[in-house]
């Protein structure tokens, strides 16, 4: 079975922006619901972990559905502090974003799904999943995991018209951090054993940019004398993972270029729906969907795959060191995928998405826990 995941650095948290709306939260565990923060206090489980959910827009309310249904069967110990938060729903607004990023710094983890971004410029350059962030397979034995920094580069939201119709958008690249997220792909390779790590660039174009991000990933190489390392440019990357994506098992990049190869990798495996991700900080940690797509064809239909969220829901788990139940759920994801007689249509079948959830829930307890 295919394995692609992603791992992300951020320096501030991931949370959505961009226009005004309105936050609605409630706290949710596997055996009660509240509305109102006084309910959710007095509702809060003995010895449960506290998370923050964010469900987003698309499909993402549905999939957290299915988190909250297969977590209530494993009697996973863990409350869910639940925001809605929508740029595009009207579901967004300043005062809302200050109730999540509380949440998130009381709690510590978080699990989201895709908060859309607006094309529409209406006088916010950041969006509101920019400044959260800144505070089935095609082929066989595919093993990867990608690593971008994902508060700099051309995601700064630092543009200006610097003449009539002239638009200049800065990418901002510092030693810091491009340094801090080799490091981090290297100690993830040195924890995980995989023995080679990639860095992704366009340093033959943006030479001071790119040129420095290479620069901090070739230094801090030569601490990792064990480790292979190796540098190859965008365009050839996009190209060697569809020739040959076995070739890869760590790779390091800047945020936008991860964003193409994040959805790449995962239509490799199967779709959006499939690919779990993770986000550090030196605080906080938010786990979500690997793939950026909300879905919004799927919206209300039940027909959405709820793997990647289970997945990282799995993570999360294993984040709170709850390894037994991080374990069973993913084990259980797993022998549903393997199995075959259920699989949503984004997997090539006919089943629901409830259908799914079931499944999963029915191998559950595989010892008869």
């Amino acid at each position: 079975m295919a394995t692609l995941s992603c791992v992300r650095w951020l320096t501030r948290v991931v949370v959505p922006i961009g226009n005004p709306g309105a936050w609605q939260s409630l706290s949710t565990s596997a055996t009660a619901q509240a509305t109102t923060p006084s309910q959710a206090q007095d509702l809060r489980v003995e010895g449960a972990f506290p998370v923050t959910m964010l469900p987003g827009d698309g499909v993402g309310p549905e999939l957290m559905h299915a988190v909250k249904e297969v977590f209530k069967a494993a009697a996973v110990p863990v409350e869910f502090q639940e925001h809605h938060l929508s740029e595009v729903q009207n579901m967004a607004s300043e005062e809302k974003l200050e109730q999540v990023l509380s949440s998130m710094k009381e709690n510590k983890v978080v699990i989201i799904g895709k908060i859309h971004t607006p094309m529409e410029y209406k006088w916010e350059l950041a969006s509101y999943d920019m400044r959260l962030r800144w505070y089935m397979t095609r082929h066989n034995n595919l093993d990867l995991v990608i690593i971008r920094e994902q508060t700099e580069g051309e995601y700064s939201s630092l543009e200006q018209e610097s003449a009539r119709r002239v638009i200049a958008c800065l990418k901002i690249v510092t030693r810091t951090k491009s340094q801090r997220i080799a490091k981090f792909a290297f100690d993830y390779d040195t924890k995980k054993g995989r023995g080679k790590v990639t860095a992704v660039h366009k340093a033959n174009i943006m030479k001071l940019g790119d040129g420095l991000f290479l620069q901090c990933c070739e230094e801090v190489a030569e601490l990792y004398p064990k480790i292979k390392f190796e540098t190859m440019i965008i365009d050839n990357c996009c190209m060697q993972l569809m020739q040959n994506p076995c070739q890869f098992h760590v790779l390091v990049m800047p945020y936008l270029y991860s964003n193409i190869i994040d959805n790449l990798a995962a239509g490799l495996v199967g779709g959006a729906g499939l690919v779990p991700c993770e986000s550090y900080s030196a605080e906080y940690a938010v786990f979500e969907m690997g793939a950026q797509h909300p879905f919004a064809q799927a919206v209300y239909r039940n027909i959405a795959t709820p793997t990647a969220m289970l997945l990282s829901a799995s993570n999360m788990l294993r984040h709170l060191n709850l390894e037994y139940h991080s374990s069973m759920i993913a084990d259980a994801v797993k022998k549903v995928i393997k199995v075959g007689k259920v699989r949503t249509p984004d997997m090539g079948g006919y089943s629901t998405t409830t259908n799914f959830i079931k499944s999963v829930i029915g191998h559950l307890h595989p010892h008869g826990g």
